[in-house]
């Protein structure tokens, strides 16, 4: 087996399960991450949690013995298939949570960037080194990287292939926060944050921010001004305001 997809409450979690081999990116791990993204998207989960088995690794990399003396065409086939499983992770209709125990290095690093959240714990040990085996990052981390730390960092890092650790990581925004204990738990706890707010609200908050960022702020501010209008259409937001001019908790339906 070589991931494990279960479920805490309203949330699903994916785990790599291969601790003897620091949960490196294999193929059939890869197929086995995109039929668990399709599962998610399916259920009735309202966050999803993704982190690695054992205290080492939340993941190493891609596994590199399967990447040598391989033809062109297959190595393209492999960024596809990399790309491909982590885009079905970006866009899901929920929003997701890697929790980094452990060493998260080249394609580890980026399954996390293609989540939503990522939080790391003392533990955590970031980076893009494939520079140092002459390659370069191919599972959207030249892409995602920069737009989540700027060009400069984002540069640095994928052109020296050094090690972040989880203090700076968080200076330079690439993690949310810093937590402690049980992955799962210190997950759990942070989606609660947003998990009792209605669905709807959520997916139109997301779907303003990843539209817009490469867009001029004009066209952006007419994004927004499109999904707000479809916000204050939803059940939700009637829900959400009564209960403000009631003085009392709104109970969401996710409608």
């Amino acid at each position: 087996m070589t991931i494990a997809l279960s479920r805490v409450d309203e949330f699903a979690v994916v785990t790599l399960d291969r601790p003897d081999a620091l949960n490196a990116l294999s193929f059939e791990l890869l197929r086995a991450l995109a039929a668990a993204f399709d599962q998610v998207a399916a259920s009735d989960a309202r966050a999803l949690i993704v982190t690695g088995a054992g205290p080492k690794a939340f993941c190493a990399g891609a596994d590199i013995k399967e990447l040598t003396g391989r033809p062109v065409m297959e190595n393209r086939a492999g960024a596809a298939l990399g790309q491909a499983t982590f885009a079905k992770l970006d866009r899901l209709p929920i929003a997701s949570i890697a929790v980094i125990n452990g060493f998260a290095f080249g394609g580890g690093l980026e399954l996390a960037l293609a989540c939503t959240f990522r939080l790391a714990l003392p533990s955590a040990r970031l980076g893009l080194p494939e520079i140092k085996l002459g390659l370069i990052p191919g599972y959207g981390g030249t892409q995602r990287l920069p737009r989540l730390i700027g060009e400069g960092r984002a540069l640095e890092l994928i052109m020296t292939g050094r090690t972040v650790e989880a203090e700076e990581a968080l200076r330079i925004g690439l993690v949310n926060r810093l937590v402690d204990g049980d992955p799962v738990a210190a997950g759990v706890a942070f989606g609660r944050e947003f998990t009792r707010y209605g669905l709807p609200a959520l997916r139109l908050a997301r779907d303003a921010v990843q539209r817009a960022l490469d867009l001029p702020l004009a066209e952006g501010l007419k994004i927004e001004a499109d999904l707000s209008t479809l916000a204050y259409a939803t059940d939700d937001s009637k829900e959400g305001m009564g209960a403000f001019m009631d003085k009392r908790k709104p109970r969401f339906k996710d409608a």
